[in-house]
């Protein structure tokens, strides 16, 4: 039976280096993963490495460890997708070193941590994930350098010898690894950048990318009370818009999303039928507006344009109800060019059957409110020209500037939503005044829906283009009416305008009360992510296509962009393959030396064949030189020394082999 070779333990500096990469890969994941988990695991994670930094962790106690872990995720992240994957991925990590003492456990844990940065991708693929992904591969390349080093006993433990001389070789390899490791990159970013521009794109992610398990805030195709309080409380960017030519007023703003017909008594939901019909007949009241919009990504097919959008480009639809939509998911940054118009009319003859769906109301639910809407139809009556449904609506709005309130703090709901808002509440955000008054309309006999999207946007002066952010999401309704259509009522507007039409100087992002100064910072910085959207994230398949108009090629077509990728790569694989032979040459000085000496005995008659060992050399010299050829042969046991066991005389070998050189042989 073979006996097991045991690992040799890491030295003091060895841990630590492998600790910092293992931090460094852990970190960028830790900031993608819900803040409770996030904070709990680098807490975590950094109390075993304090406890297991003189002998590892009992086995019960990893184990319950663990278990705890696990425990959290499926209590912050159910069910399986990638949010509960990468949570797994980072409490695995983080108790990692609970068990990792000798040489072969650092260099699993580093190779293990290497997936951190790499999972963090599938969740956010910004400019800072970016950098710290870097900066891990960095330290993790260190840190393999120095297990290297140390098990092949290069070098001495600079934590228990503490002497000047060590600590000098410690400088000294710090330097050389840094050097090394950046050497590497340069080396494959020729074939990094090939893949990059060349590579073929796929529509969809290769790997078929598996659906979140922890949603983030976004635009959906139902809407439930309190469902939109994450997005209205969430800052980050939703979409980036640049008119060519004149801009819309920001009140006038509208981010036409889904439309909701179906109600149920408690959630709203879209009419998905109706994405297979051409849009409703629309007559414009106003001068068109072009521009192109840049989404984030929503990983569905929900789109926003600027109501109500009458261009789309290829890869973008309309629906009846004028719903933009996109043919597939959206799991990138992408661009749409669009236009809109403002509307005099809108589908002016509304069809019975969207007339009945529009009135639809469940049965049973919200009875004070069904009885409000049919009272006020009878003391309006009705007319032919609308005016009355017209004046319905008014006194709804009136009710509402006097007696309502605008605020986020809304209690739970019960069965009664809409009762509860109107009647005893009477204080909300927009998806409840939105909702409360599509259902007060349909109860008075006058066709309503429920329109979701984003209201307003900031002008951000750096690059002159308008940022609209998840917290500006908003619900608005629309009625119909005789002769006019579909018409826009926004009842949130009534009680709260400046929180509808985002106005005023204190909403401006970076803003924090009355201190202005990071706004600057905040527009440096979004115009610097956009620039990294527009230059990477937006790098897609028509644009890899389009890549060589410039020189005339219309379009690359994908059999052509394999060939060339093959060509550049190819080249890019020998340019590597020659700086790798050239730099072991180059890189080391002493090496440098002993081929400037080979070099000088070749002119001489002695060179040294490519296959001969430096001693045998050396003793083919002495049998024809017998004075040159002893001294060159202990020359060459130095060296030999020197390159594969002690460094100590290295830089005295140098030396003597360049002083060597200047004189004849």
């Amino acid at each position: 039976m073979a006996k097991r070779i045991h690992s040799p333990a890491m030295t003091t500096h060895a841990r630590k280096h492998v600790l910092l990469a293992a931090a460094a890969c852990l970190l960028p994941l830790l900031l993608q993963l819900p803040m409770s988990l996030g904070i709990g695991y680098g807490l975590g994670a950094l109390a075993v490495a304090a406890a297991s930094k003189r002998k590892p962790l009992p086995l019960l106690l990893r184990l319950l460890l663990g278990g705890t872990a696990l425990l959290a995720v499926l209590a912050v992240a159910p069910g399986i997708g990638r949010d509960s994957a990468c949570a797994v991925l980072a409490a695995m990590l983080a108790l990692k070193p609970a068990e990792t003492v000798s040489l072969r456990d650092g260099r699993s844990l580093v190779g293990f941590a290497l997936f951190g940065p790499f999972a963090t991708f599938l969740l956010d693929q910004g400019p800072v994930s970016l950098l710290l992904a870097l900066a891990a591969v960095l330290l993790a390349l260190l840190a393999l350098q120095r297990l290297a080093m140390d098990e092949g006993q290069a070098m001495p433990d600079q934590g228990d010898a503490g002497q000047g001389h060590d600590a000098a070789h410690a400088t000294n390899w710090q330097r050389q690894a840094v050097f090394n490791v950046l050497h590497l990159f340069a080396l494959g970013l020729p074939l990094a950048l090939a893949a990059f521009w060349l590579f073929p794109r796929l529509p969809t992610p290769l790997w078929g990318l598996p659906e979140r398990s922890v949603a983030k805030p976004g635009l959906s195709d139902s809407m439930t009370p309190g469902g939109m309080i994450d997005m209205l409380l969430d800052d980050s960017p939703a979409a980036r818009v640049q008119f060519f030519g004149p801009a819309p007023r920001p009140d006038q703003m509208y981010w036409r999303g889904p439309v909701l017909w179906d109600f149920d008594g408690r959630t709203w939901h879209q009419a998905m039928a109706l994405q297979g019909f051409s849009p409703a007949p629309m007559q414009a009241g106003g001068p068109r507006w072009d521009y192109q919009i840049e989404l984030e990504p929503s990983e569905n097919r929900q789109l926003i344009a600027l109501d109500v959008p009458t261009q789309l480009p290829e890869g973008a639809r309309i629906s009846l109800d004028y719903t933009p939509w996109a043919e597939s998911p959206q799991y990138n940054v992408s661009r749409w060019r669009m236009q809109s118009q403002p509307v005099a009319a809108l589908e002016a003859d509304l069809p019975d059957p969207l007339r009945m769906r529009a009135l639809l109301l469940p049965q049973g639910y919200n009875p004070r409110t069904v009885a409000l809407g049919k009272q006020w139809r009878r003391e309006a009556g009705s007319d032919s020209q609308g005016r009355s449904d017209a004046a319905i609506a008014e006194r709804a709005l009136a009710m509402i500037r006097r007696e309502f309130t605008y605020t986020l703090n809304v209690p739970l709901t019960g069965r009664n939503e809409i009762d509860d808002f109107l009647f005893d509440r009477k204080a909300g955000y927009c998806e409840h005044f939105s909702s409360s008054f599509v259902v007060l309309m349909r109860a008075a006999g006058i066709p309503a829906r429920v329109v979701t999207g984003y209201s307003g946007a900031y002008r951000n002066p750096i690059g002159n283009y308008w940022l609209v952010r998840k917290s500006d999401a908003h619900a608005w309704s629309e009625i119909w009416l005789p002769k006019r259509g579909w018409v826009r009522v926004d009842p949130t507007a009534a009680v709260a305008p400046e929180r509808v039409h985002d106005t005023l100087a204190d909403r401006r992002p970076g803003q924090f009360g009355n201190f202005s100064g990071l706004v600057p910072v905040f527009n440096a910085g979004d115009w610097l992510r956009r620039g990294w959207n527009d230059f990477v994230l937006g790098f897609n398949a028509q644009r890899q296509r389009d890549l060589l108009k410039p020189l005339g090629i219309d379009a690359l077509q994908p059999r052509d962009l394999v060939a060339l990728f093959a060509l550049i790569a190819g080249l890019a694989v020998l340019w590597m393959s020659w700086l790798i032979a050239r730099g072991e040459r180059q890189r080391d000085p002493l090496l440098r030396a002993w081929h400037a000496l080979e070099a000088r005995y070749r002119k001489l008659g002695h060179g040294r064949a490519v296959h001969e060992p430096a001693q045998v050399w050396a003793a083919r010299v002495a049998a024809d030189q017998p004075a040159a050829g002893e001294h060159l042969g202990i020359l060459a046991r130095r060296v030999s020394n020197a390159r594969y066991a002690s460094a100590d005389e290295r830089g005295a070998l140098t030396r003597l082999l360049r002083d060597l050189r200047r004189h004849r042989p």
